[in-house]
């Protein structure tokens, strides 16, 4: 599926077009139960095939180059480490290239968040683990979207 991620304007638009299809919907996200099981499992199948997302619930695909940062062995969510190899390789996986170069050459390709990998993550939350970062998103819930992305 890296083809997708390859081609992160289009990505872009369709983050753009599913806010504005669930914005509609919030006032049933609110309540849990049924909804927020069915996106859940929508987003498991949905970014877990495209993005290999892990649920950490406070997704930032859109601020990164659409390369999912927890897919990086240290979990490093403003960076890279300090142990990418000259060639841009991971430091703990060698035979895969550093997200973060990745996700860096994918970001200057998206016209409308592009900008949004030089902002600071806060540190994750993980009480929103396997929880739906689509509603958190949405419910504009604490750190759901950091700060100047909505600008």
């Amino acid at each position: 599926m890296s083809f997708l991620q390859n081609h992160p304007a289009l990505l872009e638009t369709a983050y753009d077009a599913t806010t504005r299809l669930l914005r509609p919907w919030r006032r049933w996200l609110r309540r849990g139960g049924a909804t927020e099981k069915l996106l859940i499992v929508a987003e498991q199948v949905g970014k877990g095939a495209v993005f290999d997302c892990r649920m950490c619930g406070e997704c930032v695909l859109h601020g990164t180059g659409m390369t999912c940062p927890m897919t990086c062995p240290k979990n490093m969510r403003n960076g890279p480490c300090g142990g990418v190899r000259p060639d841009g390789r991971c430091e703990v996986l060698p035979d895969q290239p550093c997200i973060w170069i990745e996700a860096w050459q994918r970001a200057v390709r998206m016209p409308k968040y592009g900008g949004g990998i030089r902002l600071i993550q806060p540190p994750l939350d993980r009480r929103q683990q396997d929880r739906s970062a689509w509603i958190n998103d949405l419910l504009g819930l604490p750190d759901s979207v950091p700060q100047g992305w909505d600008e």
